[in-house]
Parts: structure tokens; sequence; C-alpha cells
């Protein structure tokens, strides 16, 4: 079940257990330039942006800390990690896309391992 989207705009769906349904403005990279820019040189974050594909990523050259979290072929949360701006995170095995947001949103979102999110496009 694999997903491939083009660089644009969409809206991540978090189904929370505690939070209920949660919609976040969302950004998607999936060229490689996209993707190699990502985040870099940005003061802030609105809502969060998506890699696909991607099993890992690095904060070298960035201003904030950010919350980082693997997902797998279905969408379904890995791992969610807080990264401050000059560290290198280790690839994930399993990991097919990366989510990015300013640090501590994602628990506010209901985004934790186990958790299935759900990218809308249009």
């Amino acid at each position: 079940m694999s997903r491939r989207w083009r660089d644009g705009r969409g809206t991540l769906v978090v189904h929370g257990e505690r939070v209920g349904v949660v919609s976040v403005p969302l950004e998607i990279a999936a060229s490689y330039r996209a993707r190699t820019k990502g985040l870099l040189g940005r003061d802030s974050v609105e809502g969060a942006i998506l890699l696909s594909p991607a099993s890992g990523v690095h904060t070298f050259r960035m201003r904030i800390p950010i919350d980082v979290a693997y997902l797998d072929r279905r969408l379904t949360v890995i791992a969610v990690r807080t990264m401050k701006p000059g560290r290198l995170g280790l690839p994930r095995f399993r990991s097919r896309h990366v989510l990015e947001a300013e640090a501590g949103v994602m628990a506010g979102w209901g985004v934790r391992a186990g958790v299935r999110v759900e990218v809308v496009v249009g």
C-alpha cells in the first residue's frame, strides 16, 4: 500500500483517543528538492510538513527544535522524537514517511506511537 504524493498542500487528520479528530494544515514535500529543503531556514512552522519518501532526518542548519514522527507505509506512527537543532536522527527501519512540526505540538494533536494518521490532499 505505497503512497505517492506531489509537492503541495493538504490536511493532516489525526484520530486521537484523548483529543478526538484533529485537522492540521500540511505541507507535502515529495520531490527530492522539497525534501532536501524541508524546514531549513524557517523560524516557525504552520501546521506540519510531510517528507515522503523518507526514513530519517537531520536538524543541521535549523533554527528551531522540532517534533519528528516516523510513519510506516500505512501511515501508522512508529515513533515520535523531539530534536534540537544540529542533530542527526538515525533512519528508522520500516519508516516510509516523516512528519515534522514545531517541538511540543504533536502531543497536543494526539500523535504518538501506534496512532494512524490520514493525509487529505486537495
